[in-house]
């Protein structure tokens, strides 16, 4: 059969598509479209309908039409203003645009009638495919009302498959591409596909949509609901007289909806905020939320105070605030200048380690003073409860915040400086390790989301500036120690103690005491032999208290006898002011003697020398040691008496010496508890003074372990051990030659007048030590 082809006037429409049988009236404004319009009016009456591909373009070519459109009939043709006309059309059949005959002044295309394909179809299938139709139809009103009050009752009547699959096409608001995707199928199984398809696919759009309103209209009803229950419970408090807690919970309310802080935050206070408000006023769990809910607001979340990164103004406040301590600044400096260029603070923590009295908690003041920071002190010293850090769990009674959280709300801002005071005086027991939950605190990997118990919501503690203290490493735990940076505050020298005595603490103590510079005046020689003869410190603490203790007799003084003038203390006075002399410093020996050497050690209050004594007496072979020595000092003996043993054939004595002699050890004070690893060479040599019956220099100290064979291995607390040397008048000190680059470090004011021998062994030692 021939393929018929009609010219006709073709419309392209934008958004729309027409089907057969389907009645539609639609606005024309292009003038290619209205003339088209005109020139079918003007025969008869027929148009080719097709829809554009894209309704966006204003003049579309072949490419951009759909190929299969709608032949239809013009029935009304009504000119509106601005030339623009509406058209009532009717579809008739399908069509298949082959082309275009001409352009202008409007489109005349080339049509080619599409007749249904003939299927064979039997009736019962038809039958089948009527009535699944139909069940979806009436499943699609159960999810759109008002398709199912005003279309689909017709639709439901209709029994001819063909006419049931384009009226539900036509009928249904569907979009106009799922309408074209019908007008294009010309079989009857096709078509029953895709109508099957797309109504399954709109039912299915239907019923989320209709999901959503019934959410949205729920929580809308909800809000409603609480809106008007809570203006009831309002009126109800308002008549019993306890409308407080509820004016409470809207400060509450402002104030969380103002608060600076991240959505887990706030999402926590509204909802505990929501909890207190249908709590019964005065009821014991209102009192907790409420505490809990303050404390909250309080706390910093993301208010920060802004740091001073000008490094030449915190060298001159710590110039200011501390005399020497040279090293200890520079780090410091250091620290700053690295965390002021990274702007981050997961540097290392510092921990100032050092004697009490050094300065360690001042200099940690005048780091928040040099930053402009907010200063927390948080002391550790006897804290054995991990509750202390990580706080308690608000469903006990009395729970309350960890001391960090605290910190931070004593502050007011989230990136203060914390003074963790004395790390090393923490201590575990049940109730948790203390030191295991600093770790956490003191790892900048961690403590971005510090939790803590009472809280509950993760703290940012990665803005705060942590600065530790402690006496010494030996008690800290490794973990805890590996997360920080030691910075060795040392013991001062006389002079350093001079210069801190002149410049900061005799204005310190007039000013406590009430006192002026015209009222009472220290000479330099007074403040010398209080630090001299009035205390024994490796700090200034007691130095301060002596200089306190004078200038209160001197305000009782001044104001008895109504003096007028000027309290001078000198050192010839300062006993009316102080007493007798309390330190006395044991001085080198006159003489050379035998089996008495004199040791170095150190102590928590400094340097201090030990004079060791060994005596030789008929026995049996055996040690004996006095003087409350430790395990360590012990062992050292025992290496000790091994050496000299093993080297006496060297200086003449029998094979059976020590099966007949017996050695006693003793180290004088007898009452003071005494260990540490650095007595071996000493111990060494007043036994081998004492069984060679050699004279040992009286001006000779000595501080260092020993080997089995002799060697001598370095030690610490070099500098405390060698002003202990100076105090007591030692000439020459013998220290291990590993501990050479200590010795390079201490400053000539510590080691003038001496002379520092370095050794590797014994034989060295011996040949420095005997006379």
């Amino acid at each position: 059969m021939e393929e018929q082809v009609i010219t006709m006037p073709v419309v392209a429409l934008r958004g729309l598509t027409i089907l057969p049988g389907m009645v539609q009236h639609f606005d024309v404004s292009r003038p290619r479209s209205v003339a088209a319009v005109e020139k079918a009016m003007m025969g008869d009456q027929k148009l080719f309908l097709v829809s554009q591909r894209h309704p966006e373009l204003q003049d579309p070519e072949l490419k951009d039409l759909y190929q299969v459109g709608t032949v239809a009939v013009v029935k009304q043709l009504v000119k509106l203003p601005g030339k623009m006309v509406r058209v009532l059309t009717e579809g008739l059949e399908r069509g298949e645009l082959l082309g275009f005959d001409s352009e202008d002044p409007f489109f005349m295309g080339e049509i080619s009638p599409m007749a249904p394909e003939q299927e064979d179809v039997e009736p019962m299938a038809k039958e089948a495919m009527v009535r699944i139709l139909r069940d979806k139809l009436e499943e699609y009103g159960k999810v759109n009302l008002r398709a199912a009050k005003e279309i689909l009752p017709s639709l439901l009547l209709i029994g001819d498959l063909a006419e049931l699959l384009d009226q539900i096409a036509i009928q249904l608001p569907w979009d106009y591409t799922m309408r074209q995707t019908v007008l294009e199928c010309t079989a009857l199984s096709a078509r029953y596909e895709t109508v099957l398809q797309t109504l399954m696919t709109e039912m299915e759009v239907y019923r989320i949509k209709k999901e959503f309103q019934d959410k949205v209209k729920a929580d809308i009803d909800q809000n409603q609901k609480d809106y008007i229950l809570r203006e009831q419970m309002k009126v109800i408090r308002q008549e019993l007289g306890e409308d407080n807690s509820l004016s409470d919970a809207d400060d509450y309310q402002k104030k969380a909806e103002g608060l600076k802080a991240d959505k887990e935050v706030k999402e926590k206070l509204l909802k505990e905020i929501g909890r207190f408000r249908t709590m019964p006023a005065g009821s014991q769990e209102a009192n907790v939320l409420r505490t809990y809910i303050e404390t909250l607001l309080e706390l910093p979340w993301k208010k920060a105070s802004k740091d001073n990164d000008d490094i030449r103004h915190a060298e001159k406040v710590l110039n200011e605030d501390h005399y020497g301590l040279e090293k200890v600044k520079e780090r410091i400096l250091e620290y700053l200048a690295v965390r002021s260029l990274t702007k981050k603070g997961t540097s290392p923590i510092i921990c100032l380690v050092g004697p009490p009295g050094t300065g360690k908690t001042s200099i940690a003041r005048s780091v928040a003073k040099a930053l402009n920071k907010k200063y927390v002190r948080i002391s550790l010293g006897g804290v054995r409860d991990e509750a202390e850090i990580r706080g308690h769990r608000k469903t006990y009674v009395g729970a309350m915040p960890g001391r960090l959280a605290d910190g931070l709300r004593q502050a007011g801002v989230s990136n203060p400086l914390m003074l963790l005071d004395e790390i090393d005086k923490v201590s575990s027991d049940y109730k948790g390790d203390t030191s295991s939950a600093l770790l956490e605190v003191l790892d900048g990997e961690q403590n971005v989301r510090f939790r803590d118990h009472y809280v509950e919501v993760p703290l940012d503690l990665s803005q705060v500036l942590f600065i530790a203290t402690a006496n010494t490493t030996q008690t800290i735990p490794g973990p805890l120690l590996d997360r920080v940076e030691l910075i060795e505050v040392n013991s001062y020298t006389e002079n350093e103690k001079f210069h801190i005595a002149k410049d900061y603490l005799v204005d310190k103590q007039r000013e406590r005491n009430g006192l002026s510079e015209g009222q009472i005046t220290f000479s330099d020689k007074s403040l010398e032999k209080i630090i001299h003869n009035y205390t024994r410190e490796a700090g200034v603490r007691s130095l301060e208290r002596r200089i306190g203790d004078v200038c209160r007799k001197a305000a009782r003084k001044y104001l008895e006898n109504k003096k007028a003038g000027c309290i001078r203390i000198t050192d010839g006075n300062l006993e009316k002011y102080l007493g007798k002399e309390r330190i006395t410093f044991e001085d080198v020996n006159e003489e050379d003697e035998v089996g008495i050497v004199r040791g170095l050690a150190w102590t928590s209050a400094g340097g201090d020398t030990l004079q060791i004594e060994v005596n030789v007496m008929p026995g049996k072979g055996s040690l004996l040691m006095t003087g409350q020595l430790g395990d360590v000092m012990k062992e050292s003996a025992q290496t000790a008496l091994t050496y000299v043993r093993s080297v006496c054939p060297e200086y003449g004595l029998a094979d059976d010496y020590f099966e007949k002699h017996d050695l006693h050890i003793h180290i004088p004070e007898g009452a003071v508890p005494k260990d540490g690893p650095s007595a071996g060479i000493t111990m060494a040599t007043a036994m081998l003074s004492a069984v060679t019956e050699k004279k040992v220099l009286a001006k000779v100290a000595m501080t260092g372990e020993i080997t089995l064979r002799g060697r001598v291995l370095p030690i610490g607390g070099l500098k405390e051990k060698i002003l202990a040397a100076r105090m007591a008048h030692i000439k020459k000190v013998l220290v291990p030659e590993k501990n050479r680059p200590d010795i390079g470090e201490l400053s000539k004011e510590i080691t003038k007048g001496l002379e520092i021998v370095y050794v590797k062994n014994m034989e060295a030692v011996v040949k420095e030590a005997f006379a």
